[in-house]
């Protein structure tokens, strides 16, 4: 007889229509069996009870979790029919428990049905035998422990650990964690390895890995941060390691900052660093700081004025060069930003992590999109941001911005807008002229800290012969950002338009501004000039080319991003394989089924074994064959399959105007209204 308690199950089991089980009715137990069962019922352990030759299945209530919708049909049923799915895996156990002999198994994978389809579980637990009033062996009992959250939290750990690892091996700079007071390396990057001409110090403490170091107070700054808590920053610090074994050490001076790591209770663990070997830059200034010098000493006043128009040739020239390095290290920067900014998308949309966690990724993010807006500027000095050049109503364009002008600038200055009438459409992209126009009006706020007057003018001008902004004859319109502030000296006027070059003070400017300006009119065929007298403002003129097209709208639908239905099929072709992952990572949470190709040679491979994609998704510059080739070789082999291209940066002459582009770094959202938009495109030409 089962004694009144033990829970939900002692009552079902009182209740139970025992007429059809092998070991019959409570009443007739033997009493070893209603003993293991009375110490079972109660227990706040996963426990059962299996009895007799058909080994029939008792359990108490915190088994009933276990059973999933298996419960209570399995109560008193043979241990063979309960567990039917998993039986032929846990028979040795089951038998060598009934030989005798207990058995302990942790975190053994079972495949369940215990809610009407498999699914993944792992266990934890134990088999002992039971006997009889006699001393036979009559069934076996079992304590377990369901552990399938636990592996599986351990696995994404896992996961998540090698993901950032990949991550920081393509960080920019070198990496390191550390942990622990004495700041033993956890990590190191290959970046870190290189700067330190050496490897296998993971598992040191910095001290033993860098004895070189000792009274540079880099080891103290690192106690300094663990103990208090607060980042430390040096800048150019002067440092010398020993790369090679014997040799003298090698000077170096590196960036670096030590960000400190705290746990849920907010205790510091560990030191974060990241840095940059920036010696190669001392030593180009030095050099130049050197060679400039040199010159100073044996130019005579004779050939001053050769060496002005040198000066003026050198730096046309390093304009033309760094231009040329910006827009390449601009794409590599889109091609690392891309995984990043993608990555914390996802997991923005997830809503990964507690509150403060989510602050965190929030802020990351916030900052890649500060470092994207920084690479545009970058292209739009370097003339390689992709435009889309129309006739522009600049009249229209300027009323409908003074409002924010007027907000952005302050009560204290008053904005006047003097537009020619019937003026003519000039040739600009709308969106980017609005920003080099809000761009100017900062900078004219900027300069009249103490208020004043801004002066906004549109004016048609023919250009013939010699011209103070340099351009070729013909038509212009001529808008100008005047204001009544500080001016400019002549050193100032010479390098406006330099990139980085700011007179705001550290932290208060980027310095690409009027770079940027200035990259968008050249690129437009137009140009800048900046008139300005130290004390008497500063006027900057924006010379655009009069449009000869009429004037028109081009207005893009927004789409919601919604999940794909039915689902699609992605090819994704992408050279990089973190942008690749996490570009797929967005496309599955769009709804698509992702194929991956790490070359446009590879994708050609899949469609012709028959890959039947409903999309192409590409990049534009890959080793081996490029973008633009690998789409004209699909459409030679499916001539409607809609292909949409994504690039770092593309001049307008590269890729087609006609062809759908994604330009990186960009987030879901941004992947979703791309496709839709190509998508709509090409439903609309097969009408």
């Amino acid at each position: 007889m089962i004694h009144a308690g033990g829970g939900e199950l002692g009552a079902l089991m009182r209740g139970h229509d025992w007429s059809t089980s092998s070991i019959g009715y409570p009443d007739t137990w033997p009493p070893a069996l209603q003993t293991a069962v009375s110490m079972m019922l109660p227990s706040k352990h996963v426990m059962f009870v299996a009895w007799g030759p058909d080994l029939a299945f008792l359990y108490n209530d915190a088994y009933r979790p276990v059973f999933g919708n298996k419960h209570p049909w399995a109560l008193g049923r043979p241990f063979r029919e309960v567990w039917s799915e998993v039986w032929a895996e846990i028979t040795p156990l089951v038998e060598t428990a009934l030989s005798g002999e207990a058995t302990w198994s942790e975190n053994l994978p079972l495949v369940l049905e215990r809610n009407g389809y498999p699914e993944d579980c792992w266990f934890t637990f134990s088999y002992s035998p039971l006997r009889d009033d006699n001393g036979n062996i009559a069934g076996l009992f079992c304590a377990a422990a369901e552990t399938t959250e636990s592996v599986l939290a351990e696995r994404r750990l896992v996961a998540e650990r090698e993901r950032q690892q990949q991550l920081f091996e393509h960080v920019p700079g070198f990496v390191g964690v550390l942990r622990g007071p004495d700041h033993v390396f956890e990590y190191a990057n290959d970046a870190y390895d290189r700067v330190a001409g050496k490897r296998g110090f993971v598992g040191q403490t910095v001290r033993a890995a860098f004895p070189e170091l000792k009274g540079t107070g880099v080891f103290e700054a690192l106690d300094l941060a663990y103990a208090t808590g607060e980042p430390y920053v040096a800048r150019d610090v002067a440092l010398s390691l020993q790369r090679t074994p014997g040799a003298e050490p090698d000077p170096l001076f590196l960036t670096f900052t030590y960000q400190p790591i705290v746990d849920e209770r907010g205790k510091v663990t560990g030191i974060f660093l990241q840095g940059q070997d920036v010696t190669q830059e001392h030593q180009a200034v030095a050099a130049l700081t050197h060679l400039n010098a040199t010159l100073e000493q044996q130019v005579s006043e004779r050939t001053r004025e050769l060496l002005v128009t040198e000066a003026a040739l050198r730096q046309a020239q390093k304009m033309e060069a760094i231009g040329q390095l910006t827009g390449g290290v601009a794409h590599d920067f889109n091609n690392l930003l891309t995984p990043i900014m993608g990555a914390l998308d996802i997991l923005i949309r997830r809503k990964v992590g507690n509150e403060r966690e989510q602050r965190m990724i929030d802020g990351a993010l916030q900052s890649a999109n500060r470092a994207k807006t920084l690479v545009q500027r970058l292209l739009a000095f370097a003339r390689r941001q992709p435009l889309q050049a129309v006739a522009v109503d600049l009249a229209t364009l300027i009323d409908g911005m003074a409002a924010l002008i007027a907000s952005t600038v302050g009560p204290q200055i008053i904005v006047r807008v003097e537009l020619d009438e019937n003026l003519p459409p000039a040739s600009a992209d709308a969106n980017q002229l609005e920003m080099a126009i809000l761009n100017l009006g900062v900078n004219a706020r900027d300069a009249m800290p103490g208020g004043g007057t801004l002066t906004i003018t549109a004016v048609l001008e023919s250009v013939r012969g010699e011209h103070r902004s340099g351009l070729n004859d013909g038509n212009y319109v001529r808008l100008s950002v005047a204001d009544t502030g500080t001016g400019m000296d002549e050193a100032t006027l010479a390098r406006a338009t330099e990139p980085f070059f700011s007179t705001k003070g550290v932290g208060a400017g980027t310095g690409l501004g009027l770079p940027m300006v200035h990259g968008l009119a050249a690129q437009l065929g137009g140009g800048l000039t900046i008139i300005s007298e130290l004390g008497h403002g500063s006027a900057l003129e924006l010379w655009l080319p009069v449009s000869l097209d009429p004037l028109g709208e081009a207005v893009e639908a927004k789409v919601a991003v919604t999940p794909v239905r039915p689902r699609l099929c992605a090819l994704l072709v992408d050279d990089e394989p973190l942008v690749r992952m996490c570009t797929a990572d967005m496309l599955t949470d769009l709804g698509y089924d992702v194929l991956e190709a790490s070359s446009g040679e590879q994708a050609l491979r899949l469609l012709d074994e028959g890959v039947p994609p409903d999309i192409i998704i590409t990049d534009y510059l890959m080793p081996g064959m490029s973008g633009a080739e690998l789409v004209s070789a699909v459409r030679d082999r499916k001539p409607g399959l809609p292909i949409l291209i994504i690039s770092g940066y593309a001049e307008p002459e590269e890729i087609p105007l006609d062809w759908t582009r994604l330009t990186k770094p960009f987030r879901s959202a941004d992947l979703a209204q791309s496709i839709a938009n190509l998508m709509r495109e090409n439903a609309a030409e097969g009408t």
